[in-house]
């Protein structure tokens, strides 16, 4: 694992937790642990509106496990589930067989062999119906509160979240030098562009929380409301601050 940076802040640690947050997580890509400790450390609770930014699966070594603490919370009404690459690319390998090699080299590799007995290679046999129901049928391409609205990647300013290209909001890098602030006014949330510092960024009118977990840094859970956020990387280790 890289070494991961010092962590710029540690004075919210002991700060009370309000109830009925509205919370995002950025890119997960199968690091159950780092989401375990990120989950604990920044008190989510039952009350929490928990919006996920998509790409659970790939990469890491546990998106099995990343998918049923996910869908647990889907089914207690409490989590906005986005789509992500990752899981397009998922979805297509079982529609076009095909397409299974470029999904395996992408990442679908270690997501298969989160499913597969001990010493066999996976399948996409192996992964259960309720996954597959999860991010065929129970993700969305974006969400929409009255300040902020959350995309997997990215968005055009110009263009109604539900007139967006697949492509902008699945696959478009994020790039505050041709970024412009969205028509509506809210802020946009996104993952998918990494943060290869480890830290969130905000730019006023977009906030990326892809902070590279599964390369060794961290996944980061923000407070949408305070502005504060909590990380946690695969090793155990937290930190917080403040965008």
């Amino acid at each position: 694992m890289r070494e991961a940076p010092p962590s710029p802040h540690n004075h919210f640690a002991e700060t009370r937790v309000d109830s009925m947050r509205t919370l995002a997580i950025g890119d997960i890509h199968g690091c159950f642990t780092a989401l375990q400790t990120v989950a604990a450390f920044a008190k989510i609770s039952p009350d929490d509106l928990l919006i996920t930014l998509g790409d659970y699966v790939d990469r890491g070594p546990d998106s099995r496990s990343v998918l049923d603490w996910l869908i647990k919370r889907h089914e207690a009404g409490k989590l906005v589930a986005l789509r992500g690459n990752h899981e397009l690319m998922m979805i297509e390998a079982i529609k076009q067989r095909e397409y299974l090699r470029v999904w395996r080299e992408c990442g679908g590799k270690e997501t298969l062999e989160s499913y597969a007995p001990v010493g066999r290679p996976g399948d996409l046999s192996d992964v259960p119906a309720r996954h597959w129901q999860f991010i065929e049928q129970e993700t969305r391409p974006y969400h929409e509160i009255d300040t902020h609205f959350f995309v997997h990647a990215n968005a055009m300013h110009d263009i109604e979240l539900h007139e967006q290209p697949d492509y902008e909001i699945y696959w478009e890098k994020f790039d505050i030098d041709f970024a412009r602030p969205h028509a509506s006014g809210k802020v946009m949330v996104c993952g998918h562009t990494p943060q290869r510092n480890g830290i969130p960024t905000n730019h006023g009118h977009a906030i990326c929380l892809d902070t590279w977990v599964y390369k060794g840094y961290w996944l980061t859970c923000l407070d949408i409301q305070s502005g504060r956020y909590w990380q946690a990387n695969q090793s155990g280790e937290t930190r917080d601050g403040c965008i």
